[in-house]
């Protein structure tokens, strides 16, 4: 027999968004185009489903365990839902709006995921994001970081608030080309620097023969994490290497930047993060929040576009609409601000009887309060139901022949 609680629950890791929630989840969207628009940047909307080949391009093994993946019963091919939306952008720039010039894209949507990153979380994010092609220089990735940055004040989160984490995944590229490392020898070393462990990055490298600076310059990056005092410490090695001053100039540069943009702002770097070093091919950047909430996270990919036919620079961010929703709703209690604060509306009353001339008149006053902006509910004959029922904090009413608004106490 069927269990009937079957035919209602939703899988693990699925979410729905009650009416609540999803007013608050929207309005954070509508501000994040704003935000982006503001900047200059087009909005555009990927999507659901594509072959899979467009959709893994470029982002390895670890989306492509995070597709589902359907045959598509017209043609034949393998078809993918989108677990990232960054991968169908860069085909966008460089397939289908094909411009010689930067170009700037926002997208926000819900992304499908195989598997949750951890306990608890959602396999159905809201995710958003923005991104920059064209522009190899460091100023693209400064400009998306201030974006990143003016992103997360959204959710009310001031930059005393905020914790900007910093990389560059060249500094760990310099260093393997250096040592020549075959591919088997560069995942040894990679495996002992997610791990942060310093004697199997000493085992590693003595396998692979690896000695002298290039050997100190490995085992250094294990510890070349904290403030902004970790560019100069890092200048010990950029001898070891050709490309390491290069990326501790762009790191420095974006540090001035931030520091001038945004103060408040603390700032980490980390010389030994590699999330995603196959797929980044610079910069590494992620906005947190002081107590460890991840808010959004890019970096520099500038090979993507090469297999859709247009080798462009690109820099980027993306996050979950969901988790900046959360992080907003507890930055409105910890200021003080109530749910009814954020989400008012005008209710007006069920009244009987009423002649043809105030009907007219109401039905005015309704029509005025909507374009500018209102949210007006009205009461259906026979509905027990109040204001608060439907959120609103005001009410229309009639006093000595005219409809007016009053704040409900």
């Amino acid at each position: 027999m069927t269990d009937p609680t079957a035919v209602w629950q939703l899988p693990d890791g699925v979410d729905e968004l009650l009416p609540e929630t999803a007013w608050r989840v929207d309005q954070l969207r509508r501000q994040f185009t704003d935000c982006c628009t503001r900047s200059g940047y087009e909005l555009v909307m990927p999507p659901l489903i594509e072959y899979i080949d467009a959709l893994l391009t470029g982002t390895g093994e670890a989306t492509s365990l995070q597709t589902f993946k359907v045959v598509d019963q017209q043609s034949g091919r393998t078809l993918g839902i989108r677990a990232d939306m960054t991968p169908q952008v860069a085909r966008m720039d460089a397939h289908v709006l094909r411009s010689d010039a930067p170009s700037r894209l926002c997208y926000t949507g819900t992304v499908l995921r195989a598997r949750t990153d951890g306990f608890g979380g959602s396999r159905t994010p809201q995710q958003f994001g923005a991104e920059l092609f064209g522009y190899a220089g460091v100023d693209a990735d400064i400009e998306i970081i201030r974006l990143m940055l003016d992103t997360a004040q959204l959710a009310g989160l001031n930059n005393e608030d905020l914790v900007l984490d910093l990389g560059h995944v060249g500094v760990y590229q310099s260093l393997c080309k250096a040592a020549q490392f075959d591919a088997a020898q560069q995942d040894a070393v990679y495996t002992a620097m997610t791990r942060g462990s310093l004697p199997d990055m000493q085992a590693a490298l003595k396998a692979a023969q690896c000695k002298g600076d290039v050997s100190d310059a490995f085992n250094a990056l294990l510890e070349l994490q904290g403030d902004v005092s970790v560019i100069d410490r890092a200048k010990r090695w950029a001898g070891s290497a050709d490309g390491i001053e290069a990326a501790l100039q762009t790191l420095s540069d974006v540090v001035n930047a931030v520091q001038h943009s945004h103060p408040g702002v603390r700032l980490v770097l980390d010389l030994g993060e590699l999330r995603g070093y196959r797929y980044h091919t610079g910069m590494l950047f992620a906005a947190y929040t002081t107590t460890g909430d991840v808010i959004a996270r890019g970096g520099r990919y500038d090979a993507i576009g090469k297999a859709f036919g247009r080798d462009r620079p690109a820099t980027g961010f993306s996050g979950d609409l969901n988790e900046l929703n959360r992080l907003a709703t507890a930055a409105n209690q910890t200021n003080g601000s109530t749910e009814k604060d954020s989400i008012s509306g005008v209710f007006v009353p069920h009244i009987a009887n009423l002649t043809a001339q105030q009907e007219a008149a109401r039905w005015s006053e309704v029509v005025a309060l909507r374009s500018s902006g209102e949210r007006v509910v009205l009461a259906l004959p026979n509905d027990a139901s109040t204001a608060a029922n439907y959120r609103c904090n005001h009410q229309l009413l009639e006093r000595e022949g005219t409809w007016c608004v009053q704040r409900i106490q």
